[in-house]
């Protein structure tokens, strides 16, 4: 299969720094493979997003010369296909309804494969996948071999919620799958999840792509720069000081001749090798 990626932001907010460099850098490696480049809206949190902001991010991308290669996919209009997942998941006994509160956890992990509260006629359960002890084990492509004991990291993790939606997890598995992904690139904040992520790959009988995780934005206050943290949007209407901040923060700083996002970003992929990006974890947003 042709290399493919994507860019896959949540509509809690507009177009931020940190998420730029995530396109950007996804953009790039996919430029270099010479494969594609898509988009996914994953507004499957109807409680964590801000009306208008998934149009706001796919109006500014192409600002910033990040065109896609198809049409966004929605995650809203895959419910079905999570459906057909998680009932896959059901019949071969690889999850079961929990009504386990925070309380009832004490702030820690679901070890036990089955719910440890009795169930509850008047609430509706959460649905955990059972997670056996095992390491599970990746090569990422900047960061290095990575190994997680699925169990004591993770323990029997929701991939339903209690308010019916599905979790970003098996979301995110599926569609990766449905898009024919071969390499996901993302920030380095979602690195722990990449293990839980292969597991249901397994147990879905799922491809498994391979993972490149950017280092984080961090603001001067060393956090990571994220919608829920109030982080600034970038302006799409004035693209090249964000465009070319986020060139930077990925070693690849832009000559102050160019002055167009298209030609800026060519300029990058000319001098671009996905092993020249900077390794370390988090970088203060410049």
């Amino acid at each position: 299969m042709s290399y493919r990626g994507r860019f896959a932001p949540s509509p809690t907010g507009h177009l931020h720094f940190g998420s730029l460099v995530a396109a950007v850098g996804s953009w790039l490696c996919a430029r270099y493979a010479g494969g594609q480049w898509l988009l996914r809206v994953e507004d499957i949190d109807p409680p964590r997003e801000m009306p208008g902001s998934a149009e706001s991010i796919l109006a500014a991308l192409p600002a910033f010369g990040l065109v896609a290669d198809a049409p966004a996919l929605f995650q809203s209009q895959r419910m079905a296909a999570y459906d057909q997942a998680f009932e896959q998941l059901k019949a071969a006994n690889q999850v079961f309804p929990c009504w386990c509160s925070r309380n009832d956890l004490a702030g820690g992990l679901h070890l036990d494969g089955a719910c440890l509260a009795p169930p509850a006629a008047d609430r509706t359960p959460a649905w955990r996948l059972r997670v056996p002890d095992i390491d599970i084990g990746f090569d990422d492509a900047l960061q290095g071999r990575q190994t997680q004991n699925l169990r004591s990291t993770a323990g029997d993790f929701v991939i339903r919620r209690v308010e019916g939606y599905y979790a970003y997890q098996l979301a995110c598995v599926v569609d990766d799958a449905f898009q024919g992904v071969t390499q996901v690139v993302r920030g380095n904040d979602l690195l722990d999840s990449t293990p839980r992520q292969i597991f249901l790959q397994q147990c879905l009988g799922l491809p498994t792509p391979t993972y490149l995780h950017l280092p984080l934005a961090l603001d001067a206050g060393g956090r990571k720069l994220s919608k829920t943290e109030r982080a600034h949007p970038v302006d799409p209407t004035h693209p090249m000081p964000a465009l070319r901040r986020a060139l930077a923060f990925l070693d690849l700083a832009v000559p102050s001749d160019i002055v167009e996002p298209g030609l800026a970003l060519a300029d990058a992929l000319d001098r671009f090798a996905p092993e020249s990006l900077p390794h370390c974890s988090e970088r203060p947003a410049a």
